[in-house]
């Protein structure tokens, strides 16, 4: 820390044990009583009045009215202040400081310690010191622009705020290579990092400094400073948007309370609305950039629990747009608020999800290359939507119309598999057991069976909540499936070894769809594990699977041997990774429903 010492005379002001009097102890007695506050101070005439234009005029008017005593009520800085401004004028030593340098530097304005009254007065002094120590110097400026705040509004008309904040802007862009000073007072350095505070060539650094070296010392700073710091910062135009997103994250994690209660509490509701919206308004101009889309959906969640500003929210919420691809499930599971009666903000996710389609609508055409990088963002929407749906599938006061809508809002290619989607229906259906049988088709119309990998579908062919028709086609195309491989493996064989290899391919597959046991839906994430129970004999083993499914399966297994594989071709379903399907009531699935599907075969 830099400091100068004024004067060389010792001591002389003194205390008589009440710390509301101060004294000068000459063999001259005081002729004047200056009263500071609640402190007084018994000093001389001859050395205050000869450097203090205002001391003066103060003084001449007590004259006038017959009185040995002045009173300064707003003095700036207080009797500390002044104090450093009376020893200046005694001669006394004082050490100024980046402590109490722009309190002595406000008195001395105050008391028009100018050049007009003496050469080399206080304010001349002060003003070098200023210039050629502490504005040089980063952490001093720091630390100078922090005591600025309690001596508004002198510290403002005197420029010293705007230049500390210049210099720390100007620091922050200087190239890390040419720092010379500390490029942090908050961290411990280990000795072979330690950098000269002095302009003199400095140690060779084992560790190079890093970009964001500024970062945390500027987060001392209140939120008003540092919002003006940081628009200077902005304003030079050679800070990267990563950085300037980087310190407006450590900054707002520095600040914003952990908890729920401590963010929405009345005592510092109105401090964290005001931080929030300043953070907000500072992030890069390109919609966010240089921030992550964890962070800003994380402060989204604190402006709406504070209350920010509109102008705020819809700030945010078009930045995150922008990179919603980027996402994760977690972090838009945002708490919706009255009069919503769902667990989460369903609406507002939809409303981000609806402009990052526009964003990509405007910018590229639709149909992207699968192995791009607008294909990857496409495919990754549509893993984080299915993922989300799969969260909010729990709530049962979820109305189905959002649930659909949400689901296609996202493009057919971005979902080259349908497990996600078929997981996050079938939670909604054992969420939502009320649900008409229209209701049910209508919602398992969202998912294509033919999408599905072949554990999916294993499952899907046993789950009693899904309609018979997705069923159906969930066992024929699987069965199209497996007669496809048994095509590709036979290659020129003849005929007859084709027909004895289909007919082993589907005993197998009846075999693997007779042992299948449905597990929980946590369980089907997992390798789908066959169950062995009673496998003497193939007959006894078909009794694993449903009725409803056996029959389904062995009725489409007679229609792929012969012409009819093109006959059942009832399409609509899809469906997603699988969750906990209750074993299916043969009884309870309508015969009548089972009779009308019989002209399959």
């Amino acid at each position: 820390m830099k400091f100068m010492k004024l004067g060389s005379k010792p001591d002389a002001l003194q205390a008589d044990g009440k710390s509301i009097i101060r004294y000068v102890s000459p063999d001259l007695a005081t002729d004047v009583i200056i009263n500071v506050g609640e402190v007084k101070f018994y000093l001389h005439k001859f050395p205050l009045l000869s450097k203090s234009n205002r001391l003066q005029k103060l003084a001449s008017k007590e004259n006038e009215e017959n009185s040995d005593e002045i009173h300064i009520a707003d003095f700036p800085g207080g009797p500390k202040a002044f104090e450093i401004c009376a020893k200046f004028c005694y001669g006394i030593t004082v050490t100024l400081n980046a402590y109490n340098v722009v309190a002595a530097r406000c008195a001395a304005e105050y008391l028009e310690m100018t050049e007009d009254i003496e050469k080399g007065n206080l304010i001349f002094k002060i003003e070098v010191f200023l210039n050629s120590s502490i504005f040089r110097s980063w952490k001093d400026s720091i630390i100078v622009l922090q005591t600025t705040k309690s001596l508004l509004p002198w510290s403002e008309d005197l420029k010293i705020i705007a230049r500390c904040i210049d210099s720390i802007a100007s620091k922050t862009s200087v190239n890390p290579e040419h720092i010379l000073w500390s490029y942090t007072y908050n961290r411990k350095l280990s000795e072979p990092d330690k950098i000269t505070e002095d302009q003199i060539a400095t140690q060779e650094k084992i560790e190079s400094v890093p970009k964001d070296w500024w970062v945390e010392d500027v987060c001392e700073l209140d939120i008003d400073l540092y919002k003006r710091v940081m628009i200077a910062v902005k304003s030079k135009r050679r800070m990267d948007g990563v950085i300037i997103g980087e310190a407006l994250k450590v900054y707002a994690v520095r600040w914003l309370p952990e908890s729920v209660e401590a963010l929405a509490s009345d005592a510092h509701a109105r401090r964290n609305k005001t931080l929030v919206e300043t953070i907000v308004c500072l992030l890069p101009s390109n919609y966010g950039g240089g921030c992550s889309c964890s962070f800003l959906l994380k402060l989204l969640k604190v402006a709406i629990l504070v209350g920010a500003d509109e102008l705020s929210r819809e700030e945010l919420m078009k930045s995150i747009s922008f990179r919603l691809d980027e996402a994760s499930v977690k972090d838009l599971l945002i708490p919706a608020r009255s009069p919503q009666t769902t667990i989460y903000d369903v609406q507002l996710v939809q409303y981000l999800l609806n402009g990052w389609m526009t964003f990509v609508k405007e910018s590229c055409d639709m149909e992207v290359d699968e192995y791009g990088d607008k294909g990857k963002s496409m495919l990754n929407i549509g893993k984080l939507v299915d993922g989300y749906l799969v969260e909010i599938a729990h709530d049962s006061n979820l109305s189905m119309s959002s649930f659909i809508e949400l689901s296609e809002s996202v493009p057919e290619f971005a979902r080259p598999k349908h497990d996600g989607l078929y997981r996050a229906i079938d939670i909604y259906l054992k969420e939502h057991p009320r649900l008409t049988k229209a209701e049910r088709k209508q919602i398992c119309g969202l998912m294509d069976v033919k999408k599905l990998t072949e554990e999916a579908s294993m499952h899907a062919a046993q789950n009693d909540r899904l309609p018979l028709r997705v069923v159906v086609q969930v066992l024929f195309y699987e069965q199209l499936r497996a007669s496809a491989n048994v095509r590709a493996l036979g290659g020129n064989q003849c005929d007859k070894d084709y027909e004895k290899t289909a007919g082993e391919n589907c005993e197998s597959f009846k075999d693997q769809m007779s042992h299948l046991s449905i597990k929980d839906e946590e369980e089907f994430s997992k390798k789908g594990k066959l169950s062995k129970k009673n496998s003497k004999s193939s007959k006894s083993g078909m009794q694993l699977v449903p009725s409803r499914s056996r029959r389904i399966f062995d009725k489409l297994w007679i229609v792929g041997k012969g012409q009819g594989e093109n006959r059942s071709s009832e399409t609509s379903g899809s469906s997603n990774s699988p969750t906990s399907v209750v074993p299916v009531d043969t009884k309870s699935s309508g015969s009548s429903s089972r009779q009308r599907r019989h002209s399959v075969s």
